[in-house]
């Protein structure tokens, strides 16, 4: 993308890749619970795996104004089907998403430190954001 900065750059890939692990470990665990939408492709069909499979995962930044937590990057996972997912269901894959990116973190980011929180409906990723110096 023209106009962003190098390291602005690798954060991204690293935090797309991240995401990607997650992505693949939610397709494995869950694989066959739900149906896919019908326009949704199947795992593996595109070169992107937010474009395909049952889970489109990745995260958003936010400043963070009326956040406890203030800034950070808000984790959405969205189950790409068209079935009732229940709350019970919800859980168990927020759960495991959770839990599994909590260790996901410092193996992509070994040189920060950052936290998972709960922030509102949603986790957010907090802590050492910065860029360092440009």
């Amino acid at each position: 993308m023209a106009g962003q900065h190098p390291k602005s750059m690798e954060w991204d890939a690293r935090l797309k890749a991240m995401f990607d692990v997650l992505d693949a470990d939610l397709e494995d665990r869950f694989s066959g619970r739900w149906s896919l939408r019908t326009n949704r492709p199947t795992r593996g069909e595109t070169s992107n795996p937010e474009a395909d499979g049952l889970f489109n995962v990745g995260a958003f930044f936010t400043p963070g104004y009326g956040s406890k937590h203030g800034r950070g990057y808000l984790v959405e996972i969205v189950v790409a089907t068209e079935e009732d997912v229940g709350d019970d269901e919800r859980r168990e894959v927020e759960s495991y998403a959770t839990e599994t990116l909590r260790s996901l973190l410092p193996k992509h980011f070994p040189e920060r430190r950052l936290e998972l929180d709960r922030d509102g409906n949603m986790y957010k990723i907090r802590g050492d954001l910065s860029l360092g110096s440009l």
